[in-house]
């Protein structure tokens, strides 16, 4: 009788192996990669949820006008302060940063990500202290799960880095972009200030608007959706997110024990509170990309 034996999983070398070609998912995706590789599967446990459940919730994501804030300035803190409490998140229209401005960085994220692989090689890395880091999943050793996500980040304060030190696929829509979202940062924290009780520019005297770290995630097509996710269950350790989807979607966020869809909405931006915030009763919630939403476009 002939005995077969499954053979032993190297995770780590696969990691490496992975990690050391600078390529990210988008290089496993123009290799013509069919088959997932192990690092990216969910476990068989893992709770994963469909479009048709998500969608059988009444919830309506709170959407708020802020070009009405100085017509109806105590209405909008009330308001924001009741989604910041129950559920931790809401988006904003009109909010002061021109959709040209929105859908342009849109364009750069996806100009840098499809760059020539060798030209982006340059950029990847594991230091966090260069100026523009681009790599896939910055906890890849240390996640259960591999997430099917690349990813670029910069710090754009306080200390910003030079024009020169940023690529010039996305250089200029990047500080652009950073300059209008320091600026709604600041009307957010002051409306949150007020939500709380507290003077308009408490929250930014105590430093919350000090920095901002610029992330840029790229979900390439996935062969196997069904099998991973663009971002597993989480919740963002800062003290605010703003948050810029575009219309593919995939976005859910966990409440009352459901994954509830966040739809995209042109022009609008989700901000999400983070975990620093939370010590100011308000609520911080899960997020997670659903690879089966989002993953067959690129």
């Amino acid at each position: 009788m002939e005995i077969v034996r499954e053979t032993k999983y190297d995770r780590a070398g696969e990691l490496k192996s992975f990690d050391e070609t600078k390529a990210g998912v988008k290089g496993l995706v123009d290799s013509g990669v069919e088959t997932i590789p192990r690092i990216f599967r969910l476990p068989e446990e893992y709770p994963t949820n469909t479009t048709a459940h998500a969608n059988e919730s009444n919830f309506d994501i709170p959407v708020f006008d802020l070009g009405k804030q100085s017509i109806d300035r105590k209405v909008t803190v009330e308001k924001i302060r009741h989604a910041s409490e129950k559920y931790g998140f809401f988006q904003v229209v009109n909010h002061g940063i021109p959709v040209s401005v929105l859908d342009e960085m849109l364009c750069g994220v996806r100009r840098f990500n499809e760059m020539d692989t060798e030209a982006k090689k340059v950029y990847y890395t594991r230091d966090v202290t260069r100026k523009f880091v681009y790599n896939s999943n910055f906890d890849l050793y240390s996640v259960p799960t591999v997430n099917w996500r690349d990813t670029f980040l910069s710090f754009m304060a306080p200390n910003p880095p030079k024009p020169e030190e940023l690529p010039a696929s996305c250089r200029d829509i990047q500080i652009e972009y950073s300059r209008h979202v320091m600026n709604l940062g600041f009307r957010l924290f002051g409306l949150l200030s007020e939500a709380l009780g507290l003077e308009y520019s408490q929250l930014t005297e105590m430093g919350c608007t000090d920095g901002l770290t610029f992330v840029g995630h790229y979900y390439p097509a996935c062969p196997q959706p069904e099998l991973t996710l663009g971002a597993t269950n989480h919740t963002d350790d800062a003290f605010l997110t703003v948050l810029l989807q575009d219309q593919i979607g995939g976005l859910q966020v966990f409440l009352d024990n459901t994954w509830i869809d966040i739809p995209p909405v042109h022009g609008a931006l989700v901000i999400n509170i983070g975990d620093l915030l939370q010590v100011c009763r308000f609520t911080s919630s899960y997020l997670v990309v659903y690879a089966l939403l989002i993953f067959f476009k690129n």
